[in-house]
């Protein structure tokens, strides 16, 4: 056999790909053989990435590799072999990212502007909480939009997606102006507040979304959460207090907070994306039907220090000069009151 051809859909995963290619060139080795990989590229059902990996290997030495995770429809990677003379044939290494955030911020998206248009949605609905998770989905959904513009074109990118813009938002010279714009239209915010919400957090949200051109409303839930809390201290014949009641009256306050956002999402026809992360999963510190619910979870299997150590290097190498009000809060879910200080 002189030529083995590897069609292959194996899911995106760090360090895959060094073990890949090491599978490539050694296999390529042991069978004397020319080995070509080629692996699936996009998003399937909101949960699996495919980074579209390409190596080709002659007799254990690599031809080509490419640059994964990209947004073109088609990444074509080639090689010339000689199958009598292998010193004959052409080498061109393509050097891919080795940063992990890099790669990470690159395949998650990749995975939020394949799965917004095979599903065909007009954008997405975020409920920003001034913290880590909700403002790391947010800068990732910025990123979405400047990264698939570099590569594919506004034009294009915006025909893939199924979005319109005017002639004035698209103007090319305008590049920070012309990803607002396209955010403005994709990505809408919601800080929904209690009266365990700080002004830290709400001003955390407000220079995020702005600096980013997302759609941005605010609202507050006490009334809502009141009537839930007087339903049940009716039921009970007593009144619900933080010492007897504390699990319940933090997850009412999160669980109180979706259907509003589901609401704006199906009005939009827009993905609302989960905030929760795989810490939180990991030790049950999250609310069923709170931040768990939403259409994609986008840093559903990173940890949370992942998280923080992200947002610092966005802040700084991304060039997202808001988050520095994320990175100096105090972590809290603001759930109990404030003089509890959770």
């Amino acid at each position: 056999v002189q030529l083995v051809l590897n069609p292959s859909a194996s899911h995106f995963a760090f360090y895959k790909s060094a073990f890949r290619e090491n599978l490539v060139v050694e296999s390529s080795k042991t069978f004397d053989c020319v080995y070509l990989y080629s692996n699936l590229l996009g998003n399937e059902s909101g949960r699996m990435i495919f980074d579209g990996d390409i190596f080709i290997a002659q007799k254990g030495k690599l031809l080509q590799r490419n640059i994964k995770l990209s947004f073109q429809p088609v990444n074509l990677s080639y090689a010339t072999v000689d199958f009598d003379n292998p010193s004959q044939s052409t080498s061109e290494l393509k050097n891919d990212t080795e940063d992990l955030r890099e790669e990470f911020t690159n395949a998650v998206t990749l995975a939020l502007f394949d799965y917004l248009r095979k599903s065909h949605s007009s954008g997405f609905v975020l409920s920003l909480s001034g913290g880590a998770d909700s403002s790391t989905c947010a800068v990732l959904v910025s990123e979405m939009i400047r990264r698939g513009i570099e590569q594919l074109g506004a034009t294009s990118f915006l025909e893939r997606i199924g979005a319109t813009l005017t002639p004035e938002d698209l103007d090319p010279q305008e590049s920070p102006q012309l990803r607002k714009a396209v955010t403005k239209a994709l990505l809408t915010c919601v800080y929904q507040a209690t009266e365990n919400s700080s002004d830290q957090t709400f001003d955390s949200d407000k220079h995020l979304a702005k600096e980013i051109g997302a759609t941005f409303h605010h609202w507050t839930i006490d009334q809502e959460v009141d009537g839930y809390c007087k339903k049940i201290e009716k039921a009970l014949d007593r009144q619900l207090t933080w010492e007897a009641d504390d699990t319940a009256l933090q997850n009412i306050q999160a669980r109180t907070r979706a259907p509003g956002v589901w609401m704006l999402a199906n009005i939009k026809n827009a993905l609302l994306l989960s905030t929760s992360n795989r810490s939180e999963g990991d030790v049950g510190y999250a609310t069923m039907d709170g931040d768990t619910c939403g259409s994609i979870a986008p840093i559903a299997a990173v940890d949370k220090y992942f998280i923080l150590s992200w947002l610092q290097w966005a802040e700084k190498v991304l060039g997202y000069e808001s988050l520095s009000m994320v990175n100096q809060l105090e972590p809290s879910a603001e759930l109990r009151p404030l003089k509890l200080h959770q």
